[in-house]
């Protein structure tokens, strides 16, 4: 019961916040840029040469088209969520030929499914959008930019922009943790791995200050122990898998130090670390509370917890995505990824820190 009156009254103090910038004269919306993996992909992979694809039913199933986009979700996924919450024009995938001309205004996203912080990583998946052709890409948007708008244009339009980065659990499912063994478990402990990955994501996040980010929520990794495809293949009796969630405890905590660091260094909030780890515990533990009925075994999947393989026509499928907090063995429902949304937006400093997308869009208008 607390858990639910706690998510209404914050539905109704980030809509009155929300309100209030929707009315804002839309000479000062913002473009938005989503950097990261496949839970923030809208469709740059349908482009590539890769296994690492979404576009195939019943992927799409709840979108606005009914059809699969790319996204690894039933309906909307997070950076979708975002934009709409802002009342603005939802981002298309870089490699999509329609961006062009003023949707190029908008923004992009230049997230690829698979990919991670390190360049190892989903080196199953063969043609992915690296972190680093990523931000290249983000250097040759700026360039096609200000053809339109001009150079200070565009470095205004940069700087003003909301920009978000999911990356970092791939680093672990799809490498270290990966079935029999990895090079990286080998080379590194876990702990050590953890610093490195830290490390290197540090040097992203400098490189997107270096490119004129100034406004960045950086999201940890989720309880990875926890997904569908780990209960599936670790857990014999439905608890999280133990190792997975030991990397996401240490790396999370490690983020928000590395975040404040940088923050510090440069002199200015531009970095804020969104805690989606506890986020999706706050679903995962008590799925009732937020109207689920499960959120162990995955909406669309097959074998234990819906667990294995690809979502596909040949797959199990429920009926209403609603009730289920994953719609495939990895990914959020698109109601699970309204809550998580939602916490980006008001939620406190147990999920935000140092500030809440709100408290960023109440600042931001008084400047």
């Amino acid at each position: 019961m607390g858990c639910s009156f706690s998510f209404s009254a914050l539905w109704i103090v980030s809509n009155l916040v929300l309100a209030l910038f929707a009315m804002a004269p839309r000479a000062h919306a913002r473009a938005f840029f989503v950097f990261g993996d496949s839970l923030v992909d809208n469709g740059n992979n349908n482009y590539l040469a890769t296994s690492a694809r979404a576009d195939s039913p019943p992927y799409g199933i709840d979108y606005p088209t009914h059809r699969p986009t790319g996204r690894f979700c039933n309906g909307l996924n997070i950076p979708d969520i975002i934009s709409e919450q802002l009342g603005m024009e939802p981002t298309r995938a870089y490699l999509d030929p329609l961006l062009k001309g003023n949707h190029l205004l908008v923004g992009a996203n230049f997230a690829s499914a698979g990919v991670g912080i390190l360049n190892d990583t989903g080196i199953q998946f063969l043609n992915i959008i690296r972190i680093g052709k990523q931000l290249e890409y983000f250097q040759q948007y700026q360039t096609r930019v200000s053809r339109l708008i001009g150079s200070a244009g565009t470095q205004r339009l940069v700087n003003e922009a909301l920009v978000l980065i999911t990356i970092g659990g791939n680093d672990f499912v799809n490498n270290y943790f990966l079935v029999p063994f990895s090079a990286r478990s080998r080379q590194f402990s876990l702990p050590d791995y953890v610093r490195y990955v830290i490390s290197e994501y540090r040097k992203v996040l400098r490189r997107l200050y270096e490119l004129g980010a100034r406004r960045v929520i950086v999201s940890g990794t989720g309880p990875m122990g926890c997904v569908p495809a780990e209960l599936a293949q670790r857990s014999p009796n439905g608890e999280c898998a133990v190792e997975l969630q030991r990397a996401a405890a240490l790396f999370n905590p490690q983020l928000v130090e590395m975040v404040n660091g940088l923050n510090s260094e440069i002199g200015s909030d531009i970095f804020t670390a969104a805690n989606t780890m506890q986020m999706s515990f706050d679903f995962i533990y008590n799925p009732q509370a937020y109207g689920f009925v499960t959120s162990k075994i995955a909406c669309c999947g097959q074998g234990p917890y819906n667990g294995i393989g690809l979502c596909t026509v040949l797959s199990n499928l429920c009926p209403d995505r609603d009730l289920y907090g994953f719609w495939d063995p990895f990914h959020p429902s698109e109601k699970a990824n309204r809550i998580i949304v939602q916490r980006l937006l008001t939620g406190d400093e147990k999920y935000m820190s140092p500030m809440n997308l709100s408290t960023i869009l109440a600042l931001d208008s008084k400047t």
